[in-house]
């Protein structure tokens, strides 16, 4: 008995779309491959990946990054993998009803991926090769599998099924293979983790301050006053790590000044390094969120560099840019005063992470990280707001981003449930280049009650405080808090994270039992 034309489709389509999605698997697999012995920016997902962030929206990053926060990439990657698979059964199935086109449209995602891959900077002759190839191979595996689909007739379909399924398997071994090589080549070959892993810093001109005692809040799960390494946050637009060799590393500094400067990482390590505590903030941090950290950084004074290049007199911005061609633009006055704004090499008494920059990044006092803490920095263009826009202040951020004066409740923690009597309530407050002069909480609308502050290591750095909640009752509970810096009490006006940083006070709702 023959097999009804729609059975066949039925039964046909889902292999087909299948051939598509493994065919598309072994395309990014083996530009990926190929990526990780040409450069490993040229990958063609991490390619199309980069020239997706540069072309979202601003509403569409401001979700991200309040929705997901340091997840995004992640979450990026993920929405990539689950679109492209969609696209590959589909065409997949096209395959069989109209192979031109299917053929024309695995040869356009290798060709977006080339141009992506050659869009983003830094990059050489070769960036196309990678996703040219992977799309080659892509096309030879859909042909080989299409020509292997069962076909209608049940005195055929089971040796042709058991046909397909090797030729499956095949091309989906092909595709881990080529992934896992791809992984083992990036990873052995990466200069920047081994340089790291050899380096030893510098002992600094000028060491920091040691801690004074109690700076730490007396409430117990506040974070640590010092941020590991591990727990610091990690927002940049870098989707691929930069693997900066610091033996090849040199920084410019060139643009509206008397002498350009090319300052070389023996000349750095070499050179009279400070220490210093700093807090740092990103502007896409939430009321009461958690992308701010504070550590202890080594690294040399900006302003001695720029003494050196002696910058002329019209000049009032200085453009940083980092290898993955991300720009920030800086204020040429806090970059030259005495606040301790350094290029940083070191981070808690280690070599800076990869992920926060290595070899060298910006640490500046008193600004969001969108305009000052260029990571994996390169160069250094001191010009004029009027003449240059950086990468966020094109997608509608504002051009100096100081940071807003925030105070954040850490314990008892949104929607948790405590005990009747005294609570212990805690967090940590910032007004980075001002200071934190107090703290006040507020129960269920009540009255605004002073909390104890602990002890200030610097005006650039957070401060923590604690606060004991008495006679707390039992039901749901609304805690608040608010800072006070020298010019007044924090902003209680509501306002997004675009574009210059979230304000308003914190509010958590608790239950008493």
């Amino acid at each position: 008995m023959s097999t009804p034309a729609t059975s066949v489709r039925a039964t046909t389509q889902g292999p087909a779309g299948l051939s598509g999605v493994l065919a598309a698997a072994l395309t990014l697999a083996v530009g990926h491959l190929v990526a990780a012995v040409l450069d490993p920016a040229t990958s063609p997902f991490v390619a199309l990946g980069g020239a997706v962030v540069d072309r979202t929206p601003r509403w569409l990053k401001e979700f991200a990054a309040e929705t997901f926060g340091t997840a995004d990439k992640l979450v990026l990657f993920a929405v990539m993998a689950l679109v492209a698979a969609a696209l590959a059964f589909g065409v997949g199935v096209l395959a069989i009803r109209r192979p031109g086109p299917a053929d024309a449209a695995v040869i356009a995602l290798g060709v977006l991926c080339a141009v992506a891959a050659m869009s983003r900077p830094g990059v050489g002759a070769l960036a196309p090769v990678p996703s040219l190839l992977g799309a080659g191979a892509g096309l030879l595996a859909l042909h080989a599998l299409v020509r292997r689909l069962p076909e209608s007739g049940d005195d055929t379909r089971a040796p042709a099924r058991r046909d397909f399924l090797r030729g499956a398997g095949v091309v989906a071994v092909l595709a881990g293979l080529s992934a896992v090589g791809g992984v083992l080549v990036s990873t052995v070959g990466r200069a920047a983790s081994a340089a790291r892993e050899a380096l030893h810093l510098p002992a600094p001109a000028k060491p920091a301050a040691p801690l004074p005692q109690g700076v730490q809040s007396a409430t117990e799960g506040v974070v640590d006053f010092v941020t590991p390494n591990v727990d610091f946050y990690r927002i940049d637009t870098a989707l691929l790590l930069p693997d900066v060799d610091p033996e090849g590393w040199s920084l410019r500094v060139h643009g509206l000044v008397a002498r350009e400067i090319t300052l070389t990482w023996a000349e750095l390590l070499a050179s009279d390094l400070i220490e210093t505590y700093v807090t740092l903030t990103c502007v896409s941090n939430p009321v009461g969120g958690d992308l701010v950290g504070n550590a202890k950084w080594l690294g040399l004074p900006i302003r001695d560099l720029l003494a050196r290049a002696d910058p002329l007199p019209e000049a009032d911005m200085v453009l940083s840019r980092s290898v993955d061609g991300f720009t920030a633009s800086t204020p040429i006055e806090v970059l030259t005063d005495s606040r301790d704004a350094i290029l940083a090499v070191g981070m808690n008494d280690e070599p800076l992470p990869t992920e926060h920059g290595f070899p060298v990044r910006m640490v500046v006092p008193g600004l969001y990280g969108y305009v000052s803490a260029t990571k994996w920095v390169t160069d250094l263009e001191v010009t004029r707001f009027a003449d240059a826009e950086a990468y966020w202040t094109v997608r509608g951020w504002s051009e100096k981003g100081p940071i807003k004066t925030s105070s954040r409740i850490e314990v008892p923690r949104p929607s948790s449930h405590v005990k009747a009597g005294t609570v212990a309530v805690g967090g940590t407050a910032w007004a980075q280049r001002r200071g934190i002069t107090g703290v006040e909480v507020q129960v269920d609308d009540g009255p605004w009650q002073a909390a104890t502050l602990a002890t200030e290591a610097s005006v650039d750095t957070w401060r923590q405080w604690s606060y004991p909640w008495p006679d707390a009752q039992v039901g749901k509970h609304t805690l608040r808090a608010r800072a006070s810096d020298p010019e007044g009490v924090q902003d209680e006006t509501v306002a997004p994270v675009v574009p210059d940083g979230a304000s308003g006070w914190n509010t958590v709702y608790v239950y008493v039992d």
